[in-house]
């Protein structure tokens, strides 16, 4: 069919609030918003002002009462237990009402938070979904995520209760999860008044008098209990989640309930041409934000049935696990890491496994977390036969920045790249003054504001953090932090992290590692690393460094000796040549160090003045420094 894509991304654009106002239908609400858009609240504006809904109702009960009781919700898959289970919605909402009941008795209510430690069994979702029927705010913590780290995202949140499971398996390994809990919480400055928790037999966990429950009592015990739904602004938040690596000050990412609801019921029809009914499994976890839309959220908004895999796409116990679920539970849509994909190809590399299965109910293939590279994208044509659909986003936005509209007609696929911006996203690629660059050009990848239903509206308790670390050095823009480009046909590619990759021979180096060692050294008050061309070897570090007030050291010793620390450091690889002692560094006013211009300038390619540069003179001396030591001629 004739992909309906450029239309649709049309009425967006043309009319940004009637679009989503009209996706606004497929979602029950308890009150209609006042506004669809209120650009005066928040950071940058908030999404459905006024409005009142429930995204558990939205996601159970309203199924259970429209003629979806009886249908499969969620299917339980365990190939390192041997355990299967199927769920209705109907027994899907008798298991969220026990568990929130539970959780009401312990005093959680609206607004308070719950953080879920769990593994990949259905209780997970279970506790995700009472937490929301409450109007409360869970996050969702890996199973097994060391305790230091479990801890910070505790003093964090600060939750009234914790649930959790005695033990995850990962893989051929059990891991008792109720010592590292322990553990967090006596780091903790702030403690939960409950921990509840999913006893498995594997490893049971010992419970603590008073704090501590056995949550498969407590909703066997709970199971007659009519636990309401609490209405919530749709503004209210539904969940924080943690970015992968914080540490120190975790950076918690917020999704409010009502855009949240609205843009991912759309994605499924729209983006993954899915139907209410079918069979939709994300082989992800539910403490990425993958698992929280698309093994939770989304699938069931939209009344279709979801997977909760226990397992690996190896050795769970071959690399035909993936194959044997699409065959056993007639799967329609999968979507699964690259990652994945190449471990099965490296374990099973002519598709051995994968003949022993029927997967005709599949239809389409989608890649998400990383790029997909061409190699194992034309892997998965040839030997899973379906469209494989390649898709970018962040935590921060919930849902595909960008993507290949499957429900509005596939769009040619091109390898290497995720396609088009969806409905939603004014995806820009420009330079560190902002000016737009042409087709083809390396550049930051910017979505213009507002950003859409499901993206954070801000981060938790830290408006100026959300602030600085996304709006400020793209005024008008919300900065994604990644690089790359776009074709003469609006393809997108995405690259790399931005100042942060450069390429030396063959070798993907961190120039922000490079610049931790230099500004380690006791001389530097502050530098900069980019990547400078250089033929034999594609680019070479060249380091930019402002010395301490009061430094009289000769720039040839320390030069010397910042090459030697790099190469102590981080070793010969990183091909740490160059440091150039320069007074200042060319900055933004808001402080962002202009690496971009600063490479340009370094490889003598046209630059542009950046509108939002501090000091212009800065870059005539930059350029002089450069220019004295011969770099780039």
């Amino acid at each position: 069919m004739t992909s309906r894509y450029a239309e649709v991304y049309q009425s967006w654009k043309s009319d940004p609030e009637a679009f989503w106002a009209e996706a606004a239908k497929g979602i029950d609400w308890v009150e209609p918003w006042e506004k669809v858009f209120d650009p005066t609240s928040g950071p940058y504006g908030r999404w459905f002002a006024g409005a009142k809904m429930n995204t558990c109702f939205n996601a159970v009960d309203r199924h259970v009462a429209n003629g979806r009781a009886d249908q499969v919700a969620i299917i339980y898959d365990s190939p390192v237990t041997g355990v299967k289970a199927k769920i209705t919605y109907a027994e899907l909402k008798t298991r969220v009402q026990a568990t929130a009941a539970a959780l009401a008795d312990a005093g959680v209510v609206a607004g308070d938070r719950v953080i879920v430690y769990m593994p990949m069994i259905p209780e997970a979702i279970v506790a995700m979904l009472a937490v929301a029927r409450l109007g409360a705010i869970h996050s969702v913590v890996f199973g097994g995520f060391a305790p230091r780290e479990l801890s910070t995202r505790i003093d964090d949140a600060k939750p009234k209760a914790i649930i959790t499971a005695s033990c995850g398996i990962e893989g051929k390994k059990v891991i008792a999860y109720k010592p590292l809990l322990d553990e967090a919480i006596g780091l903790s400055t702030h403690k939960p008044d409950a921990v509840f928790i999913t006893q498995r037999p594997q490893v049971p966990a010992d419970l603590f008098p008073g704090r501590d429950h056995d949550l498969g009592a407590l909703v066997e015990a709970n199971k007659d209990r009519d636990v309401p739904c609490v209405p919530v602004l749709a503004t209210d938040p539904l969940y924080i989640l943690y970015t992968s690596g914080t540490t120190g000050s975790p950076k918690g990412v917020v999704r409010d309930n009502g855009g949240h609801a609205v843009a991912l019921h759309w994605t499924m029809k729209n983006h993954y041409g899915i139907e209410p009914g079918e069979v939709f499994w994300a082989a992800s976890d539910v403490g990425w934000v993958v698992g929280h839309s698309y093994i939770c959220y989304a699938t069931l908004l939209y009344g279709a049935t979801t997977i909760v895999f226990e397992g690996k796409p190896v050795g769970t116990p071959d690399p035909g696990t993936f194959w044997r679920i699409i065959e056993e539970y007639k799967v329609s849509g999968f979507f699964t890491a690259p990652t994945a994909l190449r471990a099965i190809k490296k374990e099973d590399p002519e598709g051995e496994y994968l003949k022993k299965y029927d997967i005709s109910s599949l239809r389409t293939l989608f890649l998400a977390g990383e790029r997909a590279d061409p190699d194992t994208v034309q892997w998965a044509e040839t030997h899973v036969g379906v469209p494989v659909i390649d898709h970018w986003w962040q935590t921060e936005t919930g849902w595909a920045i960008a993507g290949n509209p499957v429900g509005l007609g596939l769009l040619p696929v091109k390898h290497g790249s995720p396609t088009v911006p969806m409905p939603g996203y004014d995806v820009q690629i420009v330079d560190d003054g902002l000016h737009p660059m042409k087709p083809g050009e390396m550049g930051s990848i910017v979505i213009k504001l507002p950003l859409p239903p499901s993206c954070l509206p801000t981060l938790w308790n830290a408006d100026q953090r959300f602030i600085d670390s996304y709006l400020v050095d793209f005024p008008g823009y919300y900065k994604t932090g990644d690089a790359g480009y776009m074709d003469a046909d609006g393809y997108l590619f995405i690259m790399a992290r931005t100042d942060d990759i450069i390429n030396v021979a063959g070798h993907r180096l961190s120039t922000g590692g490079m610049e931790e060692v230099l500004a380690s050294h006791p001389d530097v008050a502050e530098c900069a690393v980019i990547g400078v061309h250089d033929e034999m070897k594609g680019q070479m570090p060249c380091g930019f460094v402002v010395l301490k007030a009061g430094v009289t050291k000769d720039a040839e010793t320390l030069e010397k000796e910042l090459v030697a620390l790099v190469r102590a450091k981080i070793g010969a690889v990183a091909a740490f040549k160059v440091a150039i002692t320069v007074d200042r560094l060319p900055k933004t006013r808001s402080g962002k160090i202009l690496r971009g211009t600063m490479q340009k300038i370094a490889d003598q390619q046209e630059w542009n003045m950046p509108a939002t540069i501090d000091d212009p003179a800065v870059l005539e001396e930059i350029e002089a420094a450069i220019r004295d030591r011969g770099i780039g001629v």
